[in-house]
């Protein structure tokens, strides 16, 4: 097996093979069908990796996407394209997504066959794919230049949090960085400290934001409802280790996703550049 980088952001450029499915028999959602899929491939290639992912006791190394595209009348179109991401947290599983998801395959989802056009794995390919290592995701904030006091997540499909038993379908600043801190210390082989939800949920607040409630049907037909937008983090008061934490979590949610039933679609997040930032001029109170 050649290296891979641990950390992978796969995104998947898919074209119908055929088009006459009856209308309004296509999933409104099309997450579980990509975690479907995702599991099916992994137990082609390792069995005992497959048989570990199924851990319901575990945080699982890897997200998926629904299907993204436009679905004009609810069919789907052979002329146009659709997007899928899958990511991975660990190598042996990045490994098996980059050797099996290859242009010109074929995939099924919920019984609908696709082939891949083009498959994306660097930010300049596409915005939601990337590959890195835990020391160059970790060594960027920590050892670089100081971070800013503020950063800037985009939450692209619903975004909710288990706490007690219950949903809480808002990005607050200590869900989303206990959530990532979580699975950081999960996968990563150098753990952050525990504190760092205590510094988001004193010390960071929520200076910008555009949010709407979107909710969702994933796994048994439960309902799922969550938050999809733009929200600005900025810190009050500033300290530049911690802050240097948030910036590499921030970056983290790309491959770790935010939330619960991210490995159903949910929580599919990433942090935002300074270009993109629409809130920057208004994250001041």
């Amino acid at each position: 097996m050649s290296a891979v980088s641990p950390l992978l952001s796969l995104v998947l450029t898919l074209r119908p093979v055929d088009s006459d499915r009856p209308e309004g028999t296509l999933p409104r959602w099309w997450g579980r069908a990509a975690h479907a899929l995702l599991l099916d491939t992994v137990r082609r290639a390792d069995a005992a990796l497959a048989k570990s992912l199924h851990d319901e006791s575990a945080l699982k190394p890897f997200t998926v996407s629904s299907l993204m595209g436009h679905f004009s009348g609810g069919k789907l179109d052979s002329r146009q394209t659709c997007t899928l991401r899958f990511t991975a947290l660990i190598p042996e599983l990045a490994h098996i997504l980059l050797d099996s998801f290859q242009p010109g395959r074929e995939v099924q989802l919920d019984y609908q066959r696709f082939r891949i056009e083009a498959v994306a794995q660097q930010p300049g390919e596409h915005a939601w794919a990337g590959n890195s290592a835990w020391e160059v995701l970790a060594g960027n904030s920590i050892m670089g230049n100081t971070p800013p006091r503020r950063v800037s997540l985009l939450f692209a499909s619903p975004t909710t949090f288990r706490v007690n038993e219950r949903l809480i379908p808002l990005p607050l600043p200590d869900l989303v960085f206990n959530s990532l801190l979580q699975r950081w210390n999960a996968y990563a082989p150098l753990a952050f400290p525990e504190e760092v939800r205590r510094y988001a949920a004193e010390c960071l607040q929520i200076s910008a934001y555009r949010l709407n409630s979107a909710a969702v049907r994933t796994q048994e037909d439960a309902l799922r409802i969550g938050g999809v937008g733009q929200v600005t983090f900025t810190a009050r008061p500033y300290d530049r280790y911690w802050m240097s934490i948030i910036h590499t979590l921030a970056q983290f949610a790309l491959y770790a996703g935010v939330g619960a039933s991210t490995t159903m679609g949910l929580g599919q997040a990433r942090m935002m550049m300074p270009s993109e930032d629409q809130h920057r001029e208004h994250s001041e109170p």
